[in-house]
């Protein structure tokens, strides 16, 4: 890869609408045309928005696009009655948005929804995955700890513990907890992330949407056999980035791409869930570093 040896400038970011099969999905671009590119896949509850740390300080070097799944953000968000809230269907509306803005080459970028989304978009085109950067997203059990006892609930009888799974993901203290976590600096947070977060769950029918979807989660969960395999067949060049005071997403999943992955790169971070809140220059830094030596 040819980059310059300067510190490369900043490029302004653009925002857009494309429709993919009738519905409108928003998206960020930042980056010259002609560069690598990244695609950034976000997580729950948050958007595209969440990457703009990264289109600030990669934007001068690499062309990242960042969109709103279905659902969330900007990007439509139909009733369930008239959308179907899976984790397939949305991977589907990434495949017709890559299709669309004409992506022939990529390193996909993930956090948390983003990876079961990223994975079956690596799957039905795996010869445009030129990397993975994977940011707390799970593809192992060994990744889902205590938190999970009250979605598995949720799975195996969706009448009986729907109310409980609402109050696990829709309060007040858990769209605080996703961000701050476990970390012993919650001082370094600033409560816009979840008050914003708490305004988009708001909104009408938002409910409904993410409840639908979550019961849909645990197909990834069944899913990750069929990732690992994907994994040692295909070996991408691969970088974990993880923030390790995560209260959802344990640490020994970041160590397990490693036995798919072997050459995998995997560095802990002293961040959460949203490692970007805290830890965005050095996420950046390696970022840069791995595109740079690793990506072609």
């Amino acid at each position: 890869m040819n980059t310059s040896s300067n510190t490369p400038v900043r490029t302004s970011t653009t925002y857009a609408t494309v429709d993919v099969d009738g519905l409108p999905i928003f998206y960020r671009d930042a980056g010259p045309r002609a560069a690598p590119v990244i695609l950034l896949l976000h997580g729950f509850p948050s958007s595209s928005r969440m990457y703009e740390p990264l289109l600030q300080r990669l934007s001068g070097r690499f062309r990242l696009i960042a969109p709103d799944l279905p659902g969330f953000g900007h990007s439509g968000a139909p009733a369930p009655e008239r959308f179907r809230y899976t984790f397939d269907h949305l991977a589907e509306v990434v495949v017709g948005f890559v299709k669309q803005l004409g992506l022939q080459r990529y390193t996909l970028f993930v956090q948390d929804y983003g990876g079961p989304v990223g994975f079956r978009v690596a799957q039905a085109l795996p010869e445009r995955i030129a990397g993975l950067i994977i940011q707390n997203a799970v593809a192992h059990e060994e990744g889902l700890g205590p938190l999970w006892e009250t979605r598995r609930a949720f799975w195996r009888d969706r009448a009986s513990h729907e109310t409980a799974l609402r109050a696990n993901f829709f309060s007040f203290e858990a769209t605080r907890l996703r961000h701050v976590g476990k970390s012993p600096n919650p001082e370094r947070y600033d409560p816009d992330l979840w008050t914003d977060e708490l305004a988009f769950l708001a909104r009408p029918g938002q409910q409904e949407i993410q409840t639908e979807l979550f019961y849909d989660y645990q197909t990834n969960v069944a899913s990750y056999p069929e990732w690992q395999a994907w994994l040692r067949k295909h070996t991408p060049a691969t970088l974990v980035v993880w923030g390790r005071y995560d209260p959802s997403f344990e640490v020994a999943a970041a160590h397990a791409y490693a036995r798919d992955v072997p050459d995998a790169e995997i560095h802990l971070l002293d961040a959460g869930h949203f490692a970007l809140d805290e830890a965005a220059e050095e996420i950046a830094r390696l970022t840069r570093s791995f595109m740079e030596r690793r990506v072609d």
